[in-house]
């Protein structure tokens, strides 16, 4: 029998002779086929073979009893260029198998591949051949779709789920809530969530203000397992999840390649600060200019050459994070509201008797509300629009400046207004102002969403403004409640007041590391005076802070909750209070008299001015009328010149003298 050309995958330009070529293998009782020289058509080999591709590998099978061999291939996904097919391919007849990585565009090594395998599974090699021309056929179309859906724009999380009637107006009612604040909180309890009431609220209105234009975004600081990552997850789960990101970890460039809108109003919530550490220019970045761009090299898709591709992601986002450590990075810290953990012995009891309530019937219960609760704040975060927010009262706040910091607090102050008003959009008025021709709606913030916000700052940042972190000026209170006992007991002053770190750490129950840390703090910043200890190696401390406590300061937390700068409620709610406009001259209409009329005397005033000064008089409020006063007595000197006294009203000062 002569013959037959071999077939050649490769020549894939010479499909215009492949009818001539198929021909002739057809006139063959027994066609010998070899793919990699005969010119063919695609559509004229065998059946495209049945192929079960997942993410790890692709699998073929061919042939049918004990001659069935089966192919298997890895590392499709890291070949995004249309000239390299680089694989890991695994040809099996049995329990025989052969494997290898090679190009499959590459002639020789398919060759060398096929003859190996002819061996080792003791199968014809062009039978084998015939199979790895289907298998690179079928990895091509793979590798096509690959590379078209890596070119596609990315899209952005799944949408909403659409609510139904019902869902909607149950949602509607809960964001109407005359009470809504209380109601968060009484939701917050009812999901197992025990004290940390301003934390929570303050992590709930951070988690609305990513639908402004400049988000909050929350440090949840506390030492270790003290409850910082169940306070987050617990805030997070009142947020719709397409609306939120979750990470344990980030690696340095991971954000400039998150998608140009796959942060834009969502939140991100890390699990550890410290996981976020390489990542920290670029969020700090985000934050302060509300969206990352890069210049990366990478390679041209259509012609494999290296090109310079620009990366953009939009913001504004939210961000969440957790932290262990005492001293927070100052600059992210500037850009967060820091929450402290209640790690009080009241707070730790009531988490205990959650934790054994969780085990009763009645936790049952609770447990399974807790989805249905959770579902109906997740549909009322997605009714609220992102609508501007107008402050009628914002020129007449006021606000701490004695620091520089003041300035992003103050706009986190300002925020937070904003926040509190657009939570409750449903209980305002929705208008709408034309600017530079598009109509904008808006609301407008109430007194109530100032005073709300008051209270809040003044527990959140009061504590971020203080030289010392919560958990240091805790310890600062155990030290002033330890001197001052044994003050007490022994009838001595303050300064002959000695203890140790091992006598503290007996009076508080803290951690010998914790201590080290919070007494090296407090007497770097001249809280405390080291004394090299009587004897051994070791130390004793002497407390000159002489304070009895600041303002806020407690024994048992030592956390200072006030801020002061702020304006009273009750000055914002009598307009007449600061309002110096409507008491300047020639507000009502008139205008008062010339200073000189009042010293007419001495220089001469017609008689003609007497009642405009009289009518400027009458028009004086009651508390603020002139009283009669008598001229004082002045000494005797001599002048050259001489004049008589004018009669002048009763209510007017004699300035002659």
């Amino acid at each position: 029998m002569p013959s037959e050309p071999p077939i050649s995958l490769a020549a894939e330009s010479a499909e215009a002779d492949a009818p001539t070529a198929l021909a002739a293998v057809a006139a063959s009782a027994h066609p010998v086929i070899d793919v990699d020289t005969l010119p063919v058509s695609r559509d004229a080999l065998a059946p495209e073979p049945v192929a079960d591709v997942s993410a790890a590998e692709v699998l073929l099978h061919f042939g049918e009893g004990a001659k069935a061999r089966r192919w298997r291939v890895r590392g499709l996904s890291k070949n995004l260029a249309y000239e390299v097919l680089k694989v890991n391919v695994l040809a099996g007849c049995g329990e025989a198998f052969h494997v290898d990585t090679f190009d499959l565009y590459a002639a020789r090594a398919r060759a060398q591949f096929i003859t190996q395998a002819a061996g080792e599974l003791g199968a014809s090699e062009d039978v084998l051949k015939a199979d790895l021309g289907r298998v690179l056929l079928k990895l091509e179309a793979l590798q096509d779709a690959q590379i078209q859906a890596a070119l596609a724009p990315k899209k952005s999380e799944a949408a909403a789920p659409a609510l139904n009637l019902e869902e909607h107006g149950a949602a509607l009612a809960l964001l109407r809530c005359p009470d809504l604040a209380g109601r968060i909180l009484a939701d917050f309890e009812a999901c197992g969530v025990v004290g940390e009431s301003t934390n929570k609220l303050i992590g709930y209105l951070a988690a609305v203000s990513r639908k402004l234009d400049r988000p909050l975004a929350i440090v949840i600081q506390s030492s270790s397992a003290a409850g910082k990552s169940s306070l987050m997850d617990a805030i997070l789960a009142f947020v719709p999840e397409e609306e939120r990101i979750q990470y344990s970890a980030m690696t340095g460039q991971s954000l400039f390649y998150m998608g140009q809108t796959n942060l834009k109003n969502k939140i991100l919530a890390i699990a550890e600060e410290e996981g976020a550490s390489r990542a920290s220019y670029a969020l700090k970045l985000l934050q302060s200019e509300g969206e990352l761009t890069i210049a990366s090299t990478g390679t041209d898709a259509a012609t494999g050459n290296l090109i310079t591709q620009e990366y953009r992601v939009e913001g504004p986002m939210s961000l969440f994070m957790t932290t262990t450590a005492i001293d927070i990075d100052e600059e992210l810290m500037n850009r967060c509201l820091v929450l402290s953990v209640d790690e009080n012995r009241d707070q730790t009891r009531a988490i205990h008797q959650l934790q054994r309530a969780r085990r009763t019937l009645e936790g049952l219960q609770r447990k399974h509300e807790k989805q249905a609760i959770l579902s109906l704040h997740r549909n009322a975060q997605r009714l609220l629009k992102p609508l501007a927010v107008v402050n009628p009262y914002a020129d007449r706040l006021t606000f701490l400046d004695d620091r520089t910091r003041t300035r992003r607090d103050h706009e986190k102050y300002l925020t937070l207004i904003d926040t509190i008003a657009l939570l409750h959009q449903c209980q305002r008025t929705i208008k709408t102002t034309t600017i530079a021709g598009q109509a904008v709606q808006y609301i407008e913030a109430a007194l109530s969403d100032i005073e709300l916000a008051n209270r809040l700052a003044h527990e959140v940042l009061g504590t971020s403004l203080d030289e010392l972190p919560p958990q240091t000026r805790r310890v600062l209170a155990q030290v002033r409640s330890l001197v001052r006992e044994r003050m007490k007991s022994q009838g001595s002053l303050q300064k002959d007041i000695r203890f140790s770190r091992a006598e503290l750490r007996a009076a508080t129950g803290a951690s010998d590391t914790q201590l080290k840390v919070h007494l090296a703090r407090l007497a770097e910043l001249e809280y405390l005076l080291i004394h090299r200890a009587l004897r051994g190696q070791g130390f004793a401390y002497e407390l000159l802070d002489d304070r009895a406590g600041d303002a806020g300061d407690s024994d048992t937390t030592g956390d200072t909750k006030h801020l002061p700068g702020l304006i009273d409620i009750t000055a914002l709610q009598n307009p007449a209070t600061h309002d110096y406009d409507a008491q300047r001259s020639a507000s009502n209409g008139q205008q008062s008299a010339s200073g000189r009329g009042v010293v007419g005397l001495r220089s001469g005033v017609s008689p003609d001015a007497k009642p405009a000064h009289r009518a400027h008089e009458s028009s004086l409020p009651a508390d603020l009328a002139i009283q009669t006063l008598k001229p004082r007595a002045t000494p005797a000197r001599d002048t050259s010149t001489s004049y008589t006294p004018m009669q002048t009203p009763a209510n007017h000062i004699s300035l002659a003298a």
